[in-house]
């Protein structure tokens, strides 16, 4: 599955992380693999249950 990296900064923005979400606009493809960077989002405290189902794939 993959989830827009639009999406994921959405997230950390709206939890006022600017800074982890400016990293993760440089550093992270357009598509985010969930299951390649699990341990990412993890470290993130972003749960799949918690992003847009409308951008998951």
């Amino acid at each position: 599955m993959t989830v827009a990296r639009h999406t994921i900064v959405t997230a950390l923005r709206r939890r006022g992380q600017h800074t982890r979400a400016d990293w993760v606009e440089r550093e992270l493809p357009p598509q985010v693999d969930t299951t390649r960077h699990s341990g990412l989002l993890a470290t993130l405290r972003l749960d799949l249950a918690e992003l847009d189902g409308s951008t998951a794939r």
